[in-house]
């Protein structure tokens, strides 16, 4: 009689033991998909594209007006991304739902993330960030996606909701499927795109 009942008693101890350890599993905190290093150095590199591109058009601004910035933007920040995507190891890019050049579509796999960014354009007083890793091993890649979040001047007047005619004129003969302008301040207006693989990150640490 003792060994039925001691039957009984042990499966349900072992019932209860798994069930703790997958409450263990489930309430431990999420390990980093990303380790720190990656995202420091995606930072970095949208900092720089940005930064070489924002003073290019300053300059272009002042020497050869609004119109003119459009057309060096034009050229410019395809040939920074190329520079800089050389130089790091990574892809970077520019990307937005509302673009100016068709080539700066989301990518299929981008759009649920850039959704999650358009939300909410800003956190904590700076431009919001998802990051995440697809596959594992050194097929894997890490995936950066900081928002560009539209703000004041120069912005407005080459992306706003109006444009001086001069302006639009350009922007018209240089991307005829243009749909960056209509942006009030605070809205998504792209993301900065960093693409990393795993084999290429290790090779360069």
């Amino acid at each position: 009689m003792s060994m039925n009942f001691a039957m009984p008693v042990a499966i349900v101890l072992m019932v209860l033991a798994g069930a703790s350890a997958t409450a263990a599993q489930t309430l431990a905190p999420p390990q980093p998909a990303v380790d720190s290093e990656v995202i420091a150095r995606s930072d970095a590199l949208a900092d720089r594209f940005q930064q070489r591109l924002q003073t290019a058009l300053r300059a272009a601004i002042a020497e050869q007006g609004l119109p003119g910035a459009v057309s060096v933007c034009s050229t410019l920040a395809p040939a920074i991304a190329t520079e800089e995507s050389a130089a790091s190891g990574a892809r970077i890019s520019r990307i937005a739902a509302r673009n100016r050049n068709p080539a700066a579509r989301v990518p299929r796999d981008v759009r649920k993330h850039y959704a999650a960014l358009a939300a909410q354009p800003v956190e904590a007083g700076k431009p919001a960030v998802r990051v995440w890793r697809s596959s594992s091993g050194r097929s894997a890649r890490i995936t950066y996606l900081r928002a560009i979040p539209m703000m004041g001047q120069p912005c407005l007047s080459c992306h706003g909701p109006d444009i001086d005619p001069a302006v639009a004129a350009r922007i018209a003969k240089l991307y005829p499927k243009d749909k960056a302008t209509g942006f009030w301040p605070g809205e998504l207006r792209g993301a900065m795109l960093v693409r990393w693989d795993a084999a290429s990150l290790a090779d360069r640490k």
